[in-house]
């Protein structure tokens, strides 16, 4: 099979699993974006994520993470759910993309379906896949295969569907057909995910993880400062403000097509007190198959408690 045969029934595949976004990109270093993450990380913007700076080299250069790497899959996958109390403002609210069940298992199965197809074609590939954990750029490597834009509230936003999905990749040491970059900029003059942001964590382009709502309720540990604490809106895992207000997903918002990224009818069934009384036992079982268990019970505590004092 030749690689745009290859190529078009790789696509053709990724669609019929629910993909709505997959595009092709070789793989070659980015001198820019690896420097504008550095610079990143010098100011001290990744907060207590220790991770990005202990795996910097691999993240900037993706051939010290995967040395046979030439083209990197990139999909892109809609998780929005709708729902009637969607975030209500007298409500605790959770981002969208952890209301169902947990993403990274999820999209992996499907990406390993599409890997076990392509293995059946080239039995000797070596590969990676790439689910969010992974030290790559993967909003760079996103727009470089034509998915989309990276945005001023620096989520990657496409023209067709907006930003609320999930990027992942597979990468592969052979070779591919490669699409173009998305070298447009179509946020224009919008500033309104910057104006919303609540503690003012976003600059055209750049966030800054230290004032972020979202990093804030799931990957900081211990004490909140108090010039944040007093700012979470309610928020007691993830923020969703900067997507909400765009623009592009107002207009292309969709419900996702997974049934298990819908919101758990469990959550759904929690009021404020609810939360409030939520105990290690019954978190274990509500979150057992749930991003939400990235915070923690100390954190989602924390969060919750942090809200109470602020109702």
């Amino acid at each position: 099979m030749n690689k745009k045969e290859l190529t078009l029934n790789i696509k053709e595949l990724s669609h019929a699993l629910g993909f709505d976004l997959v595009g092709i990109s070789q793989a070659k270093k980015n001198i820019k974006a690896s420097e504008d993450f550095q610079k990143w990380l010098d100011m001290g913007y990744h907060g207590s994520m220790n991770w990005l700076t202990n795996r910097r080299d691999e993240k900037k250069d993706i051939f010290k993470y995967f040395p046979q790497v030439k083209s990197v899959i990139s999909f892109g996958y809609n998780y929005y759910s709708s729902s009637d109390d969607n975030n209500a403002n007298d409500s605790y609210k959770i981002s969208n993309y952890a209301w169902g069940d947990d993403y990274h298992i999820v999209i992996k199965e499907k990406l390993f379906e599409i890997l076990s197809y392509i293995k059946s074609c080239h039995e000797k590939i070596n590969y990676r896949i790439c689910v969010d954990t992974s030290p790559i750029m993967e909003k760079v490597w996103a727009q470089k295969s034509g998915l989309g834009w990276i945005g001023k509230h620096t989520n990657l936003i496409n023209n067709n569907i907006g930003s609320w999905f999930f990027i992942s990749e597979i990468l592969l040491d052979i070779d591919l057909e490669y699409d173009k970059a998305f070298t447009d900029d179509l946020c224009g003059s919008c500033v309104k995910c910057l104006d919303a942001c609540p503690t003012d964590a976003l600059t055209p382009y750049v966030l800054d993880s230290n004032k972020c709502i979202s990093y804030l309720t799931i990957e900081h540990r211990g004490e909140i400062d108090k010039q944040y604490n007093d700012n979470l809106d309610g928020w007691i895992y993830g923020c969703d403000i900067c997507q909400d207000v765009c623009p592009w997903n107002i207009k292309f918002v969709q419900d996702t097509t997974e049934q298990r990224f819908l919101k758990k009818q469990e959550i759904k069934e929690m009021n404020n007190r609810d939360w409030e009384s939520l105990d290690y036992e019954q978190y274990k079982t509500l979150f057992k198959d749930s991003a939400i268990k990235r915070t923690k019970f100390e954190g989602l505590s924390r969060n919750i408690k942090l809200n109470k004092k602020n109702n």
